[in-house]
């Protein structure tokens, strides 16, 4: 991965914690994980929660004009969404303190899902450039989904526990109403085309995570001006389930059963409009979708020990 100056260099720092994300921290907690592994008086650093997506906006638009250098996010991924949406084509940069249930995003690089780790990782991260996807001008920077797979996020929020269990159970209860229907592609404006009779699953992938550990995209790379289409049939479903070890084993990819392409630009037509999926939340959309790419658009914080590895 492609990486720029150390976090070493911030001066001023706003940390924004979700108080439902199940942190169990409050901020007197959190400023004295960053007195401990920040501390020394080289860094201004702040904390304020974020009550919701409107007043998160708020915030990060308050922190840019405040002179920030970087906004650390402890929440999920669809709190790193609409805060890092925020940060797109600036210079401040996004860092994650994982605290939702699938963190796909932290776990693709490399931050520790515990809180005291991720916050002292977080300190000598480096500064790296990475490519945001839009669908319908929305960005997403983890995945989008369109199919049976965005219909799982809708019965997953319905349920009060989270984890992978609920998850399963979500993803077998929507499974069985869902009517899959054909889905025209066009890539890289004609490029290539193609035709889907059924897919069940057809996922935009920026990075490697759905979240969870389950890996739908192993070989993602968020700074090469790609992004990956993963498509699976309904009639194909079933040998992947049987197979399912593969999405937690990084090898998804080799299954037959497994369409994949990298693109550049996407144009979807769909018969009937439905929601999608963008980064674990579930957003209203029509029959045609327009996925594009912004290169290296969003500067993200990764930890030193995954800035060279992390895919």
């Amino acid at each position: 991965m492609k990486s720029s100056r150390q976090a070493g260099d911030l001066r001023k720092v706003r940390v924004l914690v979700n108080p439902k994300s199940g942190t169990g921290a409050s901020f007197g907690s959190f400023l004295d994980l960053f007195e401990k592994h920040w501390g020394g008086g080289q860094i201004d650093v702040s904390c304020e929660f974020s009550n919701d997506v409107a007043d998160g906006k708020r915030k990060t638009e308050r922190a840019i004009q405040d002179g920030v250098d970087a906004i650390l996010v402890a929440g999920g991924d669809g709190m790193v969404n609409s805060i890092g949406a925020g940060l797109v084509g600036t210079s401040v940069a996004l860092g994650v303190i994982p605290a939702g249930s699938g963190n796909g995003f932290a776990r693709h690089f490399g931050i520790p899902l515990d809180i005291e780790e991720a916050v002292q990782a977080l300190r000598d991260a480096r500064r790296c450039p990475i490519d945001v996807g839009t669908a319908n001008g929305r960005p997403f920077f983890v995945t989008c989904s369109m199919a049976w797979d965005a219909a799982i996020v809708r019965g997953f929020e319905a349920l009060p526990f989270r984890g992978i269990a609920p998850y399963v159970f979500a993803a077998a209860t929507e499974l069985i109403g869902y009517d899959a229907q054909p889905f025209e592609v066009d890539l890289d404006a004609g490029r290539e085309q193609h035709s889907f009779p059924n897919p069940v699953i057809f996922t935009v992938a920026n990075l490697t995570q759905y979240g969870g550990g389950a890996q739908i995209a192993p070989q993602a790379r968020p700074d090469d001006g790609l992004m990956e289409m993963v498509v699976v049939l309904r009639q194909d479903l079933p040998l992947l389930l049987v197979n399912i070890g593969s999405l937690f084993n990084g090898t998804v990819d080799q299954l037959s059963q497994v369409f994949t392409q990298r693109f550049r630009s996407m144009d979807v037509r769909r018969r009937n409009a439905a929601p999608i999926q963008l980064d674990g939340e579930l957003v209203e959309a029509g029959p045609d979708v327009e996925i594009r790419l912004l290169p290296q658009a969003l500067v993200v914080l990764v930890p030193t020990s995954a800035a060279t590895a992390a895919p």
